[in-house]
């Protein structure tokens, strides 16, 4: 799987940003990093099809999916957890994680669940409780696990931490850990710099919808200028 994306057109912190280009490897966890307004959930939005792609293309693969609707984009592999979660509220765990499996065969349901399961257990002991009477933790982790319920290839999960206590934050790194150890591609954004340069791989950081930095987790932690200018660590 390689996801490459290059966008264009005027900025606007609604929309897609301006001056844009990323290539994911297989494998690997990518941390999209930059201040508010910089862009980087619309990206998420634009590669998942929730936004309106007004210049240059994505390519997944060695496909265009450029045009595709969101749904087909799911079909192809990726899934998102957006921010804010977005959770079906009045419905229960099961039954969010049962939508967003709906793609597959319902005879795929249970192992599918069992694999979310296995990164979550807490979501196991919640599984009858309505998902607006979760805490934010338990929500994070049902949103992620809803879109793992497709079977991606590459999923992409905006603010995980935001929120969240230290301990739910190690849990949910530690299954994106797990992830990328079986060979799953994620593309972070969040807001906890420190914490995504410690499980990222690559970077990439965005100023005004423009790309200003692109590199290896490692170079980006051990560059003093660039951690002091665009990433508020000093």
């Amino acid at each position: 799987m390689l996801l490459l994306v290059s966008l264009g057109g005027r900025y606007d912190p609604l929309t897609a940003p301006a001056d844009f280009s990323l290539k994911l490897r297989p494998g690997t966890i990518t941390a999209l990093l930059g201040a508010n307004g910089a862009g980087k959930s619309s990206t998420l939005m634009c590669v998942a099809g929730h936004v309106d792609l007004q210049a240059g293309k994505i390519l997944f693969g060695e496909q265009d999916i450029s045009q595709l609707p969101a749904t087909e984009r799911v079909r192809a592999g990726i899934a998102i957890s957006p921010e804010g979660r977005r959770l079906f509220k009045d419905l229960s765990v099961q039954d969010n994680l049962r939508v967003g499996g709906l793609i597959h065969p319902s005879s795929a349901y249970a192992k599918d669940r069992d694999r979310v399961l296995d990164l979550f257990p807490r979501l196991g002991e919640r599984m009858a409780s309505l998902a607006g009477n979760l805490s934010g933790g338990e929500q994070q982790m049902l949103a992620i696990g809803r879109a793992l319920m497709t079977r991606p290839k590459l999923i992409m999960i905006d603010e995980l931490s935001l929120g969240l206590m230290p301990k739910i934050i190690d849990q949910c790194y530690t299954a994106l850990k797990l992830l990328r150890d079986e060979g799953m591609t994620v593309l972070l954004v969040e807001q906890n710099t420190e914490r995504a340069l410690a499980v990222a791989d690559d970077v990439c950081v965005l100023e005004s919808g423009r790309t200003v930095w692109k590199g290896s987790a490692l170079d980006a932690r051990n560059d003093p200028s660039l951690t002091a200018a665009y990433l508020g660590l000093h």
